[in-house]
């Protein structure tokens, strides 16, 4: 079994910047699933392009690297894939129906889900303190989303269940980043999810325009980087306390927006995102006042 130290601030560094690219591969998500470069891709061919490239990308660095397979948990590994396939297959089809941000928004109650998912399945313990960090995030998440009836169209519960999906792999993810390098569980996470991607995208495969095979490689790549980071962060941090930082890709999706198709926030926008930002900074300094105490 591999095991790490705990390092809490490195943890955050790398969920921090596994958020940003998280956020991209949704902008090229939506590219992708609108008309933006070309006829609309079908959720499960994005799905696919992403496996495919961030497969290549990862199986060429194993190429120059060598690892060594340890014993890997393929129960485990399978679990986890499945359910990571599932949620960003649902987050792909959400998002070409629906804002950008709204759809980050609803998807990133995954968090909730996972630190909740946490206690029974891990057996973590959850203080007041992150209780109250979490919901803070969550109350801005919410404001961001801006309930109403229009929230419960079918692309907003598409991304309720990408949530929901992606929630339980957080689980699978804590469970393998204890056991396992973390290049391996990206290598053999990508191969299989490339063998269930290709055979779910067999019906309704169509050939790519030339612009829509460059972003399918961008969002690949950029995938594989954010898989990287955020195994790296679950793996030297309890999953309780790492996964409300994931709540910053709301804020990355509201930049890119704002860069790419200067699309300015309101006041909501604005509000909700201070709230999150609150909610991570006070877990964060709860964290290092504990460690400093012991």
């Amino acid at each position: 079994m591999t095991l790490r130290a705990p390092n809490p601030p490195l943890a955050i560094a790398f969920m921090m910047t596994a958020t940003a690219f998280i956020a991209a591969t949704m902008v090229m998500a939506k590219s992708l699933g609108t008309d933006t470069l070309g006829p609309p891709l079908h959720p499960l061919q994005i799905s696919h392009g992403r496996f495919l490239f961030a497969f290549i990308a990862i199986a060429s660095v194993a190429a120059l690297l060598r690892p060594k397979i340890a014993q890997p948990n393929l129960k485990l590994h399978f679990g986890r894939t499945l359910f990571g396939w599932g949620g960003v297959t649902f987050m792909f089809s959400a998002v070409a129906f629906i804002p950008l941000s709204d759809a980050t928004a609803i998807s990133f109650l995954n968090p909730v889900f996972g630190m909740l998912l946490a206690i029974p399945l891990l057996g973590e313990r959850v203080g007041p303190w992150r209780w109250g960090a979490a919901g803070t995030a969550l109350f801005g998440a919410l404001i961001l989303l801006r309930p109403g009836p229009e929230s419960f169209q079918l692309a907003g519960l598409l991304a309720l269940g990408a949530a929901l999906l992606m929630g339980m792999e957080l689980i699978f993810i804590k469970k393998l980043a204890n056991r396992e390098p973390g290049f391996q569980i990206l290598l053999i996470n990508n191969a299989i999810g490339l063998c269930i991607a290709t055979l779910a995208v067999l019906p309704v495969w169509v050939p790519p325009t030339a612009a829509q095979w460059g972003a399918l490689a961008a969002l690949g790549v950029l995938m594989a980087t954010a898989q990287a980071c955020f195994v790296n962060a679950m793996a030297r941090a309890d999953a309780s306390f790492i996964t409300p930082f994931s709540y910053v890709t709301l804020i990355f999706a509201g930049l890119y927006d704002l860069l790419l198709f200067d699309v300015w926030p309101d006041w909501i926008s604005v509000l909700g995102a201070l709230i999150i930002l609150s909610g991570a900074s006070l877990l964060a300094w709860r964290e290092r006042r504990v460690r400093f105490v012991r």
